[in-house]
C-alpha cells in the first residue's frame, strides 16, 4: 500500500473504520467492493495508515450524516474492553446495562470472527490472553481515532475552526470554564469556544455525562458522584460551601449564618445515601443530632428539587447555587462541609482536551510557585 496524502488518508480510509453494528459495509482498498470488514482487518488496516504519519481531518472530506449514524467500532470491541478492565462478565454488564448473557454471546462472537481465544476465564473471573490483549491495546487506539476524528470534523463542520465544547445548564453554567478562557486562552489562537446547552434533568443526567467526548468537551461543576465520576475524568479546581437553602417566609430566612442548634426542630432535605461522599458526611453528622430530622430527596438536584421544597422544610444546597429559585434563601451553615468542583471531561480524552489540562496545570503550577 502507497503512502497517502493527509487528504487522501480521511476521504480514503475514514470509511474503512465505519463497521456498523447493522451490518452495513465499508469500502474494502483490496477490491473496492462493499462488504463487511473483520475486526482482524480493521486493526491491521489501522496500524498500516497509522504508521504514515498524522492524521489529518479536512471538514469537506467526510460525509457527517454518515457518520452520525454509524459506529466507528463494532461494538464488540468496546465491550471487549470493558469486560478486561471490569474483570468479570457480570460488572461489564451492569456498566453496559446489558445482561451477562448478552455480555458473553457478543465476547464469543467477536473470539469465533477473529478466531482467537482472547479472555481466559475461571471461577476468579476473566483476565486477557497473550492475544486479547494486543486487541485490546490496537482497540483503545481505535477507539481514540475514531472519537478524534468525528469530533475534530463536527468542529470544523460547525465553524470552519476547531472549538472547545463546554455544556451549560442552569446548576452548572459554564462560568468556570470561561474563567479559565481568559488565563489560558492565549495558547490556543486557533481555537474557538461552543456552549452547548444541556438540561440538569436527574432523569437524563447520566447520559449528558456520557455524552462527553461527543456532544461536550468539558462540563464544569460541582461533582463528588460516584455515578458522575465512573463515566468521567475530574481536575478538581476548588470546593464549594455546603449551605442551606430556606424557603423565604421560613422563620430561619432572615438569619446571615446557620448554627447547628438553629436546625433543631427542623427537617432537612438531602440526596440519599451511597452517591456523595460529602453528602453522606453531612448525614452522618446530622444522624448525631437527635433533634434534626432528615429526608431523602433525589441524588442528582435539577431545578424540579428546588421547586418541591415545601415551606416547613430546609434542603441542603451550594452556595454556588444561591440565586437558582427566588423562592428560596441562600444561608452559610457554621460547619466544614464542602463539595468539589472541577472540569468534568472524557474517559478517554481527545488531544485537544489534553493539551487543554496540560496547559492549565502549567499555568497553575507556575502561579503556586510564585506565591
Amino acid at each position: 500500500m502507497g503512502i497517502l496524502t493527509p487528504l487522501a488518508k480521511v476521504t480514503y480510509c475514514l470509511p474503512l473504520l465505519l463497521w456498523t453494528k447493522g451490518g452495513a459495509g465499508a469500502v474494502c482498498p483490496a477490491s473496492d467492493t462493499r462488504r463487511s470488514p473483520s475486526p482482524k482487518w480493521i486493526l491491521s488496516f489501522y496500524r498500516t495508515v497509522q504508521s504514515a504519519g498524522e492524521w489529518q481531518i479536512c471538514s469537506y472530506s467526510i460525509n457527517l450524516k454518515f457518520i452520525q449514524g454509524h459506529r466507528m467500532y463494532n461494538s464488540q470491541l468496546r465491550t471487549l474492553v470493558c469486560v478486561a478492565d471490569c474483570g468479570s462478565f457480570t460488572r461489564a454488564a451492569e456498566k453496559l446495562f446489558i445482561s451477562p448473557n448478552a455480555v458473553m454471546k457478543q465476547i464469543n462472537a467477536l473470539e469465533d470472527r477473529l478466531g482467537l481465544v482472547l479472555l481466559e476465564r475461571s471461577s476468579r473471573g476473566v483476565r486477557l490472553t497473550g492475544a486479547g490483549r494486543s486487541i485490546y491495546e490496537d482497540a483503545q487506539r481505535l477507539f481514540d481515532f475514531s472519537r478524534e476524528a468525528v469530533a475534530r470534523a463536527r468542529r470544523l463542520a460547525a465553524s470552519g475552526k476547531p472549538a472547545f465544547r463546554v455544556g451549560a445548564s442552569l446548576l452548572n453554567p459554564c462560568t468556570i470554564f470561561m474563567d479559565l478562557w481568559r488565563e489560558i486562552g492565549d495558547a490556543f489562537p486557533q481555537y474557538a469556544v461552543h456552549i452547548v446547552p444541556f438540561e440538569d434533568a436527574r432523569g437524563g443526567i447520566l447520559a449528558e455525562i456520557g455524552a462527553l467526548g461527543d456532544k461536550f468537551d468539558f462540563l464544569t461543576g460541582a461533582c463528588d458522584s460516584g455515578a458522575w465520576l465512573s463515566r468521567c475524568n475530574f481536575y478538581r479546581l476548588g470546593s464549594y460551601r455546603l449551605c442551606c437553602a430556606v424557603p423565604k417566609g421560613h422563620r430561619l430566612a432572615r438569619k446571615k449564618k446557620l448554627r447547628l442548634e438553629d436546625l433543631y426542630g427542623e427537617c432537612l432535605m438531602m440526596g440519599a445515601r451511597g452517591d456523595s461522599f460529602s453528602v453522606d458526611r453531612v448525614r452522618d453528622a446530622l444522624e448525631r443530632q437527635p433533634q434534626i430530622g432528615i429526608e431523602d430527596t433525589s441524588r442528582f438536584y435539577d431545578i424540579d428539587v428546588f421547586n418541591a421544597c415545601p415551606p416547613n422544610r430546609i434542603l441542603l444546597s451550594l452556595e454556588c447555587w444561591k440565586d437558582v429559585h427566588p423562592s428560596l434563601a441562600s444561608i452559610p451553615v457554621d460547619w466544614d462541609f464542602s463539595v468539589p468542583y472541577g472540569l468534568l471531561y472524557p474517559l478517554e480524552p481527545g488531544t485537544h482536551v489534553r493539551r487543554f489540562l496540560t496547559v492549565l496545570e502549567r499555568r497553575r503550577s507556575g502561579k503556586k510557585a510564585g506565591k
